[in-house]
């Protein structure tokens, strides 16, 4: 029988990678595309280590790339649980690059990663909750449900039935945009 509550750190997790001139894009900079992609292994690490079942990726909330990451640096990635809910939880994630030369460390980026705990009949099952131990990760928490309500307001605000046109033209009016409406 699985635990119903789990300490944070008994499925934090950290990798550590040489960034290769395989995975650099045209300006010889990292692929963003490699990067992503390493997060999403390491946020369903992190999700399936918690939840003891194979996770999927359900959304993933605002990827800013703040800093480049140079072809030979070493990158670390860092997955955290930050919420739980019944069968989903939060994955925060945070990224940094270190030149191995000079020693300097950039914060790369954050991001969040929803992932859905899996049965054996790929059906969503129910994961231990997380226990909170202080101030941050009490923080990080109430941020994700915060986070969540507010996607749900703006999917809903945004919605074809409900989106109105007038409240929002003068959204565009200093914008790089042209508004050419066809009567119907």
């Amino acid at each position: 029988m699985k635990s119903q509550f789990k300490h944070i750190k008994e499925s934090q997790l950290t990798i550590t990678e040489l960034m290769l001139p395989s995975n650099s894009n045209f300006s010889g900079k990292i692929h963003g595309g490699h990067i992503l992609n390493l997060m999403d292994q390491i946020a369903f690490a992190c999700a399936s280590k918690h939840s003891g079942n194979y996770c999927v990726t359900a959304s993933v909330n605002k990827v800013d790339f703040l800093n480049p990451i140079e072809v030979g640096e070493l990158v670390t990635m860092k997955a955290s649980i930050n919420y739980t809910g019944r069968t989903s939880m939060v994955v925060g994630l945070r990224v940094e690059s270190e030149n191995i030369r000079t020693g300097e460390i950039k914060h790369c980026n954050s991001s969040y990663f929803t992932m859905v705990a899996k049965d054996e009949n790929g059906k969503s099952t129910p994961i231990p909750g997380i226990i909170l131990t202080n101030k941050n990760e009490i923080r990080r928490f109430a941020r994700s449900i915060t986070r969540q309500k507010e996607g749900r307001n703006r999917t809903s605000r945004f919605s074809g039935k409900a989106f109105e046109i007038k409240e929002y033209l003068h959204l565009l009016e200093q914008s790089n945009s042209k508004v050419e409406l066809k009567e119907k």
